[in-house]
């Protein structure tokens, strides 16, 4: 049972992986998307930590996963931090011109 939370651990990193590849071409649109499919799988996966528990051995294991998860969604923020500010920009632009 505790290999199928490893499972979701490793199918969040694949999509998050997905979503730094999609980040470094620029193609936002995928970002989001893989951005919902992380969301959903976390929500599946909280709900299956509540009832299950990893062995030793695959706690280390999740650590690995989790500091890659974290890595990847570290520089998809440092490439999306530009395309962040210039919606911000235009966002302001669009409500100055309607005031």
């Amino acid at each position: 049972m505790s290999q199928q939370l490893i499972d979701y651990y490793k199918a969040i990193e694949n999509s998050s992986a997905k979503m730094l590849d999609a980040a470094k071409t620029e193609d936002w649109e995928q970002v989001v998307r893989f951005e919902g499919a992380c969301a959903v799988l976390i929500e599946q996966l909280r709900e299956r930590a509540a009832s299950e528990q990893l062995h030793p051995e695959q706690r280390a294991e999740k650590t690995r996963i989790m500091q890659r998860i974290l890595n990847n969604d570290a520089q998809v923020r440092y490439l999306a931090e530009p395309w962040l500010m210039h919606c911000e920009q235009t966002q302001q632009g669009q409500a100055q011109y309607l005031h």
